[in-house]
Parts: structure tokens; sequence; C-alpha cells
């Protein structure tokens, strides 16, 4: 318990949990899939007991996972047996907004709905948002280059973040805070930091951009016959609605699901094999343009329209609501993946048949981004442990040319498929990479890279 003694020292005794009714809520992410026992849950308060806490880690020898909101879906931020879990949710200092920049400063810990909220309270927009917001933390979402609902028109979290500050694993701080646009002085430290998983380094602050905020908004949820007629929607959104913002799809399965869930009645009319969910988002009405999207797809006549708010948090209540209403039908493989959008077709049309070889009566519900090309795949029936169904689908998607993860992460799920996925000359890099900046393998080892 030496370690643990002076850990305390650094953080104070009650923000060092060693007892295992404490431990829990640490110890196992949100798809109940992942996790372990931690060898103690430390609670630090800002930058400077970050520092120490991984100095006397490295010290001692004991291998560190960086855990932000645990709202993770690929077991990257829960230990896997016997790791210290460094909780980062006491950082949440929360500067203002720059008047000049339209920038402000946030600690680690700030959830994305305070971030949000800062934002609004200065007549402005965060410019990222997922179901998650209440949870997730500023550093995990940089840690996972988490993208969400709006990425189309605004970037994932790599485009809004403007510099970071991070602790390496030899416990040196790399600051760079400044938020400069122009800065090319040197590799580019903080753009590598993100997405890197808590694997290079600690993140304990970012400094977000955030973007003018929309005065009026628009949402449409779209039947639609095919993938083929979702992506003519698309294009006419594109080519009519400037203002596009957002532009979902879920299949029919997913939506009898939540209606089910939530017990609600469908908003539409008849049933479809797929349904598009739209939002514009303008300084002045948008509505004319999302219309004249509709009109040029022959879809106007079916279509939903949400103008006011209540209405629009409606129907993405029908969308957000899908990865918790299939965790309720059992343990869900949340398997997040993205396909070219010329393969989005193919890859929707295989996907039952490729799980099915493995298992055979395995529910399957697809949603995302259909911009993008980032569908999520909840699987429900395999056991937990069983990885055999999420690889079907990784080996699918890496067939048709996609990305193993467009958003979530590698995580610990997916360690096996990422030489596959990336090849061996920009594994290998990775790997040197891995070994320059944390060679004794510290941090959230087995995430990312095989072990």
């Amino acid at each position: 318990m030496e370690l643990e003694h002076h850990l305390a020292e650094i953080v104070g005794t009650e923000h060092v949990l060693t007892d295992a009714t404490l431990r829990a809520g640490f110890e196992r992410d949100w798809t109940r899939r992942f996790g372990g026992p931690a060898r103690a849950v430390v609670r630090p308060a800002d930058t400077a007991e970050v520092q120490a806490v991984i100095r006397a880690c490295a010290e001692a020898g004991a291998t560190i996972v960086p855990q932000g909101g645990n709202t993770g879906l690929v077991g990257g931020g829960v230990p896997r047996g016997g790791e210290l879990v460094l909780s980062m949710t006491r950082l949440q200092t929360l500067g203002p907004v720059d008047a000049a920049s339209g920038q402000l400063t946030a600690g680690a810990g700030v959830t994305l709905a305070a971030l949000q909220g800062a934002c609004a309270d200065a007549g402005r927009d965060a410019g990222l948002d997922f179901g998650a917001r209440d949870g997730a933390t500023l550093g995990g979402i940089a840690a996972c280059n988490a993208g969400g609902i709006r990425a189309l028109r605004h970037g994932t979290a790599r485009q809004r973040i403007t510099g970071l500050e991070a602790v390496l694993a030899d416990g040196s701080v790399v600051s760079r805070l400044s938020g400069m646009l122009k800065d090319n002085a040197g590799y580019a430290l903080p753009e590598l930091l993100i997405g890197s998983e808590g694997t290079l380094g600690v993140i304990t602050a970012v400094r977000w951009q955030s973007v003018p905020r929309a005065q009026c908004r628009v949402a449409a949820l779209v039947p639609v016959a095919s993938v083929e007629q979702a992506l003519t929607l698309l294009s006419a959104l594109r080519s009519h609605a400037p203002a596009l913002e957002s532009c979902d799809f879920f299949d029919d399965a997913s939506l009898q699901l939540v209606l089910g869930h939530l017990g609600r009645t469908s908003p539409l009319r008849e049933r479809s094999p797929l349904y598009v969910l739209t939002e514009v988002a303008a300084e002045e009405d948008p509505t004319d343009q999302l219309a004249a999207a509709l009109a040029a797809a022959g879809l106007v006549d079916v279509a939903v329209i949400a103008d006011d708010t209540a209405a629009r948090t409606s129907l993405w209540a029908l969308r957000e609501a899908i990865p918790e209403a299939s965790g309720t039908l059992g343990v869900a493989h949340k398997v997040d993946v993205g396909v070219p959008g010329g393969q989005l077709a193919p890859f929707l049309a295989q996907l039952r048949g490729a799980v099915s070889t493995v298992f055979p009566h395995a529910q399957l519900f697809t949603f995302g981004h259909l911009a993008d090309g980032n569908v999520h795949v909840a699987i429900v029936g395999p056991p937990a442990d069983d990885s055999a169904a999420d690889g079907a689908v990784l080996n699918l998607v890496i067939g048709l040319g996609g990305t193993i993860s467009a958003e979530h992460g590698v995580g610990v799920a997916k360690v096996s498929w990422l030489h596959q996925a990336r090849g061996h000359a920009e594994y290998g890099a990775m790997e040197a990479i891995k070994e320059a900046l944390d060679p004794a393998r510290m941090l959230n080892p087995g995430v990312v890279l095989a072990p």
C-alpha cells in the first residue's frame, strides 16, 4: 500500500478509492462488456496533481488507465485487471468565452453539456453534440476524437480543439493553450494526442473553438425506401440547403424498438426500411431550404417537419434512444465503423449475412451519421465476451475499404483488427510513437496497440 499512501498525500485520502464498493462504478464501462478490478481509483484536482500522480506511478512501476465520464463503448477507459484508474472528473475549470476569438479553455473533467451551456451563455455554440452529452467529458472527447450528429458541418473534436494541455508518461507537461490558428512551429503534438485514447499522454485541459449560434432550426424525419434514396436525399440537401447541419439515419428495427422503449407511437403514417433525420440551422428561418431539398428528392409529402424546440427534441429522441433501448434486450455489442459513401448500400445489404455466419439468431439494429458514412451496429444475442460477431462486422467493413472506428476509438475491443485495418507500415509507425513517448507502456496498456 506504499503507493496508495503516497497518492493520498498528493490528492487527499478521500480521493484515493481502494474499497471494492467505491471502485465498482469506475471498473466497468457503459456497455457492461468491458472492465476488471482496479488497484485503486485516484481523483486528482488539477494538472499539478495529475503530474505528481503519474510520476509516483512511474517510480512504483504501476500502470494507469485514464478515465473521463466512463461513457466509452470499446473498453478503453476501464481497467483490465490491476491498473490504477486515473479519474479526471474533478478537473472542472471552465473559463469564459473570449469575445474576439470565440474560444474558451476547459478542464478535462468538464462535461459536453457544461461546455454547451457556457457557449450558449456567451451567445455562441459548442459545435459538437451527441446523446451522452451529460456524462461525456472533454478529456475523453478529445482522447477519442468524438464526432456526433453535427460533425457534418462543424467537424469532429479535432476540428474544434485549437490546443490542449497534457501530462506525458515521464511526468512532463505539454501546454499549448494559446489557441493560435496559425502555429506550425514543429510537430503538431496536440493533434497527435487527440484520438490517442490516453496511450500517449493524459489530457488535462483543452482550448475549444466555439461556432456562431444559429437562431433558427428546422428538422425533418423522412422515410426512405433504400440506401440509394437516402443518399439521393443527402445530395439534395447538400445542393439546396446550405444551412445543413445534421443528417442521420436508422433502420426500421431501431425505430420499432425505440417506440416500444419510450412508449410512443410513430410520427409517420407508414413504416419504411430506413429513415433519415436531418436538421438545418441558420440565422434566419431555413425552412425554405429544407423544403426545396425534400421537393428535389421527391419526399416532401412523406416527411414530418419539426420547426420548434419541443418537436425537434421529440424527433431526435427517436435517434438518441437507440443505444439505451438496445441495451434493455441484453448486453449489446456496439460496433462503430465507417464506410465510404458508395459502399454504404453493400455494407448494410451484407451485414446480416456476415453476422449470421457466426451467430444466426442475433438481433441487429443499425443507425448512424449518413453524411460521413459512420454506421453504428448494435448486436444483441452473443455473449458479452464473445467477439466473433464484432469480428464479422469489422472484417466486412475492412473488405469494403472502410474504417474499424469512426468516432468511438479502438479501445481494447478492436485491438486485434487494427493491424489489418492500417497495414504494417502505419501500425509500425504507431508502435514507434508509443515507444518514444511511453517506453514502459505505463499509460493505458493494451488499448489501441496490442500488448
